[in-house]
């Protein structure tokens, strides 16, 4: 399936191209389809020199430890850019990318966006800025894994989310837009299913659960303070 336009505006790092270089760009394009919970990229599959995007839809990315267990280091909605390695050439995934739920994934050649580079230089810099951001993120769940409480992770992980998907504002507080089983909270902050639900039951005056994986922050302050390690329950 071939882009469009008004499609590679969409994706963040393109967002802010001229016509005439997106009438370009579009030739050397490609959308994929994927249904919900279908593999994109196998961990150690050989990348082709390509960006990936997510057009629409949410994926996720996981890995999975020696010992089988599996963490999901990052959720991305459209937009964004994943597989960074693929941008050098000659690279491996470095972790399983799963669709969330129907998604299309957008690739470009590596040879056309290096044309596109030197008509637009401060397009690698943009790039740079995004795998920047992936290593800082990459670093703050290694850390967090390593030395955080995990009811300091969870509350961590519920501000991301808020201001990944963003919020609306209720009478009982701010909503989560996103959906978020436990499932997916407990793979992204390194505990169990189990835990999951005991630490939601244990804020429950802070951040309310509900079924269907919404989420409801009754006390912003206090859950800034719990992410921050400053409040004890």
């Amino acid at each position: 399936m071939r882009v469009t336009v008004e499609q590679l505006q969409q994706i963040l790092l393109f967002s802010e191209l001229d016509l005439d270089r997106l009438a370009q760009l579009k030739t050397r394009a490609v959308v994929k389809q994927y249904s919900r919970g279908e593999i994109i990229l196998h961990e150690g599959d050989r990348l082709p020199a390509k960006l990936f995007a997510v057009l629409s839809g949410r994926i996720e990315i996981k890995k999975t430890a020696a010992t089988g267990k599996e963490t999901i280091l990052r959720t991305l909605p459209a937009g964004e850019l994943f597989a960074a390695p693929a941008l050098f050439g000659n690279g491996e995934s470095p972790a399983t990318v799963v669709a969330v739920n129907n998604c299309q994934i957008l690739t470009i050649e590596r040879t056309a966006l290096l044309e596109l580079i030197q008509k637009t230089p401060e397009l690698a810099l943009q790039i740079i800025a995004v795998l920047n951001d992936r290593l800082q993120h990459l670093h703050q769940v290694v850390h967090g894994l390593a030395s955080e409480r995990a009811i300091v992770r969870l509350a961590q992980f519920i501000q991301t989310a808020a201001i990944a998907e963003g919020t609306d504002v209720t009478e009982q507080g701010l909503c989560l837009r996103s959906r978020l089983s436990h499932y997916q909270i407990a793979r992204s902050i390194g505990i169990t299913y189990e835990e999951c639900v005991r630490l939601f039951k244990q804020i429950g005056a802070i951040v309310n659960y509900h079924r269907g994986g919404k989420i409801l922050v009754l006390d912003r302050v206090k859950l800034d303070a719990i992410a921050q390690g400053e409040y004890d329950l």
